[in-house]
C-alpha cells in the first residue's frame, strides 16, 4: 500500500477520531456549560439543564432535564428535547429538521394580583436595539418534518378575579407534520389535552406559517364552566353552581391580508347549568341547551345558527316593594368595570385591537330554528300590600328565521301555562326595525283572582272567581308613536265578586262574551255584540241614604289623583270612539234593598232577558232597548224604547211596564209615606219618558188592583190624608184604581225636578177622590164547600205539602175554577215552638255549605253555581262550626267548654246556634212566606189556577197545634 494512501487514511481516521471526540464529548460539554451559564446570568430563579447529547454523524441533539424555578416548584421545564438536523440544510438554503420531540414539558402559567405574568419575570433580558421595519423581509427558512409534544403538563392560575381561577391539563399531546416557514407550505397538526378533573380539548387540522393560516376541527368535551366563571362573576353578580360545556367546530383562519376566520358546523351544548344570586337564592336552573349547525364569519360579521334546542329551564324573578326587579337591582349593585388599563396590566395578555370596521356594517345574526321546551318561570310581585305569586309554565317557544338586521320577519310560536290551570298561546310574525308584529293570541282559563291584590287599594271587593278566555289577533304597527290593533273574541266566565263589608254577593255572572272586538289604540273600541249569561247585581240603599257602591269605594289620596290628572295636553286628545253592536242579557237577576225604611224594603228581579241595540259614541242615533223580566217570579216587567247613553239629555224614549207586582213587597214605602202596611194588592205601572233636546214629556199610568191596607204604622213622614177613604173611593166597579200623571218640563232648568211634581199631582188627586163619595163600591165575599178547605197543615219546620194537603188544594183549585169571581188569599204562618228548632237546623246546614263554598273558591277549585248544591263532608263541619259560632253569636265559646271533648264541644256550639236561630222572627216569617209560595205554586202548577187569582197575605207568627203541626189559613175574596 503506498505511503501516501496510508497517510491519507491515517489523516482521515485521525480527523474522524477528532470529529467524534469533538462531537460526542467536547461540544456537549461546552454546550451544557454555556447553557447553564446563560441560565445563571439571566434567570431570576434557579435554572438548570441536566444533560446535553449530540451525535455528530446523525446530527441528533438531545437536551435532558431542563428545570426553571425553585426545586419542587419549577415553573418551566421538560424531561427531554430531541432534534434531528438534516444535512441537506447546506444546499437547500433552509434549516431542515427531520424530527423534534419534547417529552413531558411542564409550564406553570400564573397571573399575580397586580396582573403580572410569572413567565415574564423568569429572565432579566437586556434591552434590544430597535430594528427598522422591513416590509419585504422574509421569515427564516425552516422545515420540520415532525414535531411531537408528549405528556405535556400545563397549570394555569389567575388570582386577579375576586375568586381565583385555577385549572390543570396534565396530559397534553401535540403533533405537527411538515411544518415550514416557506410560502404556501401546510403542516398537519393534532392536539389532545385532558385534565384530571375532566375536560378535554381535541384539535386537528393544518397550519401554515407564511402566510399564517390554519384549517381544521376544534372540540371541547366536558368543559367545566366553573373554571373560568370568575371572569364572568366580576362583570355580572351571578354565582355558577354547576355548568358543563361541550363544543366542536370546523374552522378556517387566514391572516394574509386581514383577519379572516370562519367557523362552520359549530355546535355547543351546556348541560346542566345552575345560577344563583350572591345571597344563595336560585336564579336559573337549566337541564340542557344545544346549539348546532352554526357558522360564524368574522370578516363578514355574519353568524348563522341553524338550531337551538333548550329544555327545562326554571327561573325566578321578583318585583321588589320599591318597584324594581330583583335582577335589575342585582346588576345595578355591580361596580362599573375598569375603563382604562392600569400600569400593572401586562402587555402580553392584552388582546390585539381589531382592524377598523366600517360603522355602517353591523353584525348580522341569523337564527334559523330556536326551540325551547318546558321552561318554568316563578314570578313574584311585592309591590301590592298582599304579595302576588304567579307560576308561568310549562312554557314552549319556537322562533324561526330570526334576522338581527331585520331583512325579513321572523316567526314566533309560544304556548305556556299561566297559574294553576290557565293557558296562553301566541303565534305570528315579528319585525325588529321598525318594530312591528302580528300575533294570534289565545288564552284559556286564566284565573283573574291574580288581580285581587291590585284592586284592593281601590275597592272593598273580593274577587272570588273568574276565568278569562280569548282568541285575539294583535297587530303592532309601530312603537313610536305607539300604534296597534286588537281583534277577536273575549269571554270572562264564572265571575263572582263579594262585598267584603257586608260579606254578600255584589256582582257576578256565569259568562260575559265580547264578540268581534276591535280595538284601535287611541282611536276606537268596537264590539259587535256583548252576551251576558246569568248576570247578577246587588244594590242597597243604606239608612243614611248612601249606597253599597259608596261603601265599597276607597277614597284615594289627593296626591295620587293629581298625578293621574296631570296629563299634558289631555284636552287635545281625540276621545275614544266606542261602538257596541248590541247587548244580549240572558237569565239575569238583581237584588234591591232599602235600609232607610222601617221596616227595611227588599225585592228581587229574576228571569231578566232582553236586548240593547247598537251603541255608538260618534253617532247621535239612539240605541234600542227591549228587556223583560219578573219581580218575585210572577210579576212581569218590561223596558222598551231607545236611549243614547252618551247623551241621554239629547234623546231618550223609554217605556217601562210593571205588571201584577205584589204590593205587600212595598209595605216599607206605604208605612213611611202613607202610615199603613199593605195587606194585599197588585200594581200595574206603565211609565213612558220622552226627552228631546232636554225637553221632558212623561206619562205615568198607575193601576192598583184589590188594594187593602193593613195595620197603621207610626211614621213622621206619613202624609196627613184620608188614605183608606181615598183608596175606597178610587176603586172602580172592578176593584181597580187607575191614575194617569203626565209630567212635562225643561230638564236644562236646574230647578226642575220630576218626583216632586209627581208626588204633588198624586196628592191632589187623592184629595179630589176623597171629595167624591159617589164612586164608592163594595166587595162580595162568598165561598164554601162540603169539606173544610180554608187551612193547610204543615209539619214542623217544613214547607212541603202533605198528600192530604195536596188533595185538599186540588179540590180547592177545581172549586175556584168554577167560581171565577173569587180570589184566594194565602196567609203564610209559622210557629216558633214547633218550627223554630227545624229551621234553625236547616239554617246551620246552609251556613256549613256557604262557608265551605268560600273555602273551595279560595283554593281555586271548581264549584257548583250555588253553595246549596254542595255536600259538606262531616270532617269539615267541626272546624267550620267554630267560625260560625263566633260570627253569628258574636261571642267566644265559654271557657269551661275547653275541657269538653271535641264532640261535646261541637254539640254545645250547635245547640247554642239552633237555640239562637229558632227564635229568629225573620227566619220564621221567611218560612211562612215559603209555605204561602208552595201553596200558590201547587195551585198554579198542578191545579192549573191562573196566578192572577191568587194573592199573598203578609206572613204571620202563630201558635202550633197540640201535635206540633202549623196551620196556614186561606182567605177568599172577590173582585
Amino acid at each position: 500500500m503506498p505511503k501516501g494512501l496510508i497517510r491519507a487514511i491515517g489523516a482521515v481516521l485521525t480527523a474522524l477520531a477528532l470529529y467524534s471526540l469533538l462531537g460526542f464529548l467536547i461540544v456537549p460539554g461546552i454546550g451544557l456549560r454555556i447553557i447553564n451559564q446563560q441560565l445563571a446570568n439571566y434567570a431570576t430563579t434557579p435554572a438548570r439543564l441536566d444533560r446535553l447529547e449530540f451525535n455528530p454523524f446523525s446530527l441528533e441533539l438531545t437536551l435532558w432535564g431542563l428545570k426553571i424555578g425553585e426545586p419542587g416548584k419549577e415553573q418551566v421545564g421538560f424531561e427531554r428535547l430531541y432534534t434531528n438536523l438534516q444535512a441537506d440544510s447546506l444546499w437547500t438554503k433552509a434549516l431542515h429538521l427531520a424530527d423534534v420531540q419534547l417529552d413531558k414539558p411542564k409550564t406553570e402559567l400564573v397571573f399575580s394580583k397586580d396582573g403580572t405574568l410569572n413567565l415574564t419575570q423568569l429572565f432579566k433580558l437586556p434591552a434590544s436595539e430597535p430594528t427598522p421595519a422591513t416590509p419585504d423581509s422574509k421569515p427564516f427558512p425552516l422545515r420540520i418534518d415532525r414535531i411531537k409534544l408528549a405528556d405535556g403538563y400545563l397549570h394555569f392560575a389567575d388570582v386577579r378575579p375576586s375568586e381565583p381561577i385555577e385549572f390543570l391539563y396534565d396530559s397534553m399531546n401535540v403533533e405537527l407534520k411538515n411544518l415550514s416557514t416557506l410560502p404556501d407550505d401546510n403542516a398537519d397538526m393534532t392536539l389532545v389535552a385532558a385534565g384530571p378533573e375532566g375536560g378535554r380539548i381535541d384539535w386537528t387540522g393544518t397550519l401554515s406559517i407564511v402566510p399564517i393560516a390554519s384549517e381544521g376541527t376544534l372540540k371541547v368535551t366536558d368543559g367545566k364552566m366553573k373554571v373560568w366563571w370568575p371572569y364572568v362573576r366580576d362583570a355580572l353578580p351571578l354565582v355558577l353552581e354547576d355548568g358543563v360545556l361541550n363544543f366542536s367546530t370546523d374552522y378556517t383562519l387566514n391572516l394574509a391580508k386581514e383577519t379572516e376566520m370562519v367557523l362552520s358546523n359549530a355546535s355547543a351544548s351546556i348541560a346542566p347549568f345552575k345560577l344563583n344570586a350572591p345571597d344563595g337564592r336560585p336564579l336559573a336552573r337549566l337541564e340542557r341547551l344545544d346549539v348546532s349547525d352554526t357558522t360564524v364569519d368574522l370578516a363578514k360579521q355574519h353568524v348563522v345558527v341553524g338550531k337551538i334546542n333548550s329544555k327545562n329551564l326554571e327561573t325566578w324573578a321578583t318585583r321588589e316593594a320599591d318597584g324594581q326587579l330583583d335582577w335589575q337591582k342585582l346588576f345595578a349593585s355591580q361596580p362599573a368595570g375598569r375603563a382604562k388599563p392600569t400600569a400593572n396590566d401586562p402587555v402580553t395578555v392584552e388582546a390585539p385591537k381589531p382592524g377598523p370596521v366600517a360603522p355602517s356594517k353591523p353584525w348580522q345574526v341569523l337564527l334559523k330554528d330556536v326551540e325551547l321546551r318546558d321552561y318554568r318561570v316563578h314570578l313574584a310581585d311585592k309591590v301590592p300590600k298582599t304579595p302576588v305569586a304567579l307560576e308561568v309554565g310549562p312554557l314552549n317557544l319556537n322562533v324561526k328565521n330570526f334576522d338581527s338586521l331585520n331583512q325579513s320577519p321572523f316567526s314566533l310560536k309560544l304556548d305556556t301555562g299561566i297559574g294553576k290551570q290557565g293557558k296562553l298561546t301566541a303565534s305570528g310574525d315579528v319585525n325588529l326595525n321598525p318594530v312591528s308584529a302580528r300575533l294570534n293570541v289565545t288564552t284559556q282559563d286564566i284565573d283573574l283572582r291574580v288581580a285581587q291584590a291590585y284592586i284592593d287599594p281601590f275597592i272593598r271587593l273580593e274577587l272570588r272567581s273568574g276565568m278569562l278566555d280569548s282568541d285575539l289577533v294583535v297587530d303592532l304597527k309601530r312603537i313610536d308613536p305607539l300604534a296597534f290593533t286588537v281583534q277577536g273574541n273575549v269571554q270572562i266566565a264564572q265571575l263572582h265578586t263579594l262585598d267584603t263589608m257586608k260579606d254578600r254577593d255584589f256582582l257576578k255572572w256565569q259568562r260575559l262574551g265580547l264578540e268581534k272586538l276591535n280595538y284601535q289604540h287611541g282611536d276606537s273600541l268596537s264590539i259587535a255584540k256583548v252576551n251576558v249569561a246569568q248576570p247578577y247585581v246587588r244594590f242597597m240603599i243604606n239608612d243614611d241614604r248612601t249606597t253599597n257602591i259608596d261603601d265599597l269605594l276607597i277614597a284615594q289620596p289627593a296626591g295620587s289623583a293629581s298625578k293621574t290628572d296631570a296629563k299634558p295636553a289631555a284636552g287635545k286628545d281625540k276621545p275614544l270612539g266606542i261602538h257596541v253592536g248590541g247587548i244580549a242579557i240572558n237569565d239575569g237577576s238583581a237584588n234591591f234593598a232599602d235600609f232607610s225604611l222601617t221596616p227595611n224594603f227588599a225585592t228581587a228581579i229574576q228571569q231578566l232577558n232582553g236586548q240593547i241595540g247598537t251603541i255608538d259614541s260618534r253617532q247621535a242615533k239612539p240605541a234600542s232597548v227591549n228587556i223583560a223580566g219578573k219581580v218575585d217570579r210572577y210579576a212581569p216587567v218590561t223596558i222598551k224604547g231607545s236611549v243614547n247613553p252618551f247623551d241621554p239629555m239629547a234623546s231618550l224614549d223609554i217605556a217601562t211596564s210593571f205588571k201584577r207586582v205584589e204590593l205587600t213587597t212595598l209595605t216599607p214605602y206605604s208605612g213611611k209615606f202613607a202610615g199603613y202596611r199593605i195587606r194585599k194588592g197588585r200594581l200595574n205601572l206603565d211609565l213612558h219618558y220622552l226627552i228631546t233636546k232636554g225637553q221632558l214629556k212623561a206619562e205615568n199610568k198607575l193601576v192598583v188592583e184589590q188594594l187593602q191596607l193593613g195595620e197603621k204604622v207610626d211614621s213622621p213622614d206619613a202624609v196627613d190624608l184620608p188614605i183608606k177613604l181615598a183608596i175606597a173611593l178610587l176603586k172602580d166597579t172592578d176593584g181597580k184604581i187607575s191614575i194617569e200623571l203626565p209630567v212635562t218640563g225643561d230638564l236644562n232648568n236646574p230647578q226642575f225636578s220630576v218626583m216632586p211634581i209627581v208626588w204633588q199631582t198624586l196628592r191632589n188627586l187623592v184629595l179630589r177622590a176623597a171629595q167624591a163619595p159617589f164612586k164608592f163600591i163594595g166587595g162580595l165575599i162568598s165561598g164554601g164547600g162540603a169539606e173544610d178547605l180554608g187551612t193547610v197543615s204543615f209539619a214542623p219546620g217544613s214547607s212541603e205539602l202533605s198528600p192530604e194537603a195536596q188533595k185538599a188544594l186540588t179540590t180547592l183549585a177545581a172549586a175556584l175554577k168554577e167560581r171565577p169571581a173569587l180570589r184566594l188569599e194565602i196567609e203564610g204562618t209559622a210557629a216558633q215552638s214547633s218550627d223554630g228548632p227545624f229551621i234553625a237546623k236547616e239554617r246551620l246546614e246552609r251556613e256549613f255549605q256557604y262557608n265551605y263554598y268560600k273555602i273551595l273558591q279560595r283554593r281555586g277549585e271548581k264549584v257548583p253555581a250555588q253553595a246549596s248544591l254542595l255536600k259538606v263532608p262531616d270532617d269539615e263541619k267541626g272546624p267550620l262550626l267554630e267560625g260560625i259560632y263566633r260570627t253569628r253569636l258574636k261571642q267566644q265559646p265559654p271557657a269551661e267548654w275547653a275541657k269538653l271533648s271535641r264532640d261535646e264541644r261541637a254539640q254545645k256550639m250547635s245547640d247554642a246556634l239552633i237555640d239562637f236561630w229558632s227564635k229568629s222572627e225573620v227566619l220564621l216569617r221567611q218560612l211562612g212566606q215559603e209555605r204561602a209560595s208552595r201553596i200558590k205554586d201547587f195551585l198554579v202548577d198542578k191545579g192549573q189556577l191562573a196566578d192572577e187569582r191568587v194573592y199573598f197575605v203578609d206572613a204571620t207568627l202563630g201558635e202550633a197545634q197540640s201535635d206540633g203541626r202549623v196551620i196556614s189559613p186561606l182567605h177568599l175574596d172577590s173582585e
